[in-house]
């Protein structure tokens, strides 16, 4: 019985924040989004596909991160530097501070 329940306890640790999806740090960037004040912004954008994002961790007090609810992109956790995703396919991306799941923000693609 004790084995089934760490075997259960650990699978629930198992899931959790994706793992990291690498900057586009050479895309040429259509929108910045600064990450600042427990904040996206702007929280909402519209870019064409084919189009980068930088988020810009601006000298935030704890350390944030950009994870999409798809895990299409998700970066490191930082308190300063910042990290680009090229989107190339249409839709609608949401995402959040994996810390902080109250900042939200979204990207929709055209």
């Amino acid at each position: 019985m004790l084995a089934i329940l760490l075997s259960v306890g650990l699978a629930g640790c198992a899931a959790g924040k994706p793992p990291v999806v690498p900057s586009d740090d050479d895309a040429k960037v259509a929108v910045t989004v600064r990450v600042v004040d427990n904040s996206f912004e702007p929280s909402e954008i519209t870019i064409d596909a084919g189009q980068a994002v930088n988020w810009v961790f601006e000298g935030p007090s704890s350390e944030h991160d950009v994870v999409a609810d798809d895990g299409s992109f998700v970066s490191e956790l930082m308190r300063s530097g910042s990290y680009t995703h090229v989107f190339t396919d249409a839709g609608s991306f949401d995402y959040l501070c994996s810390t902080h799941p109250e900042m939200r923000g979204n990207v929709t693609v055209e």
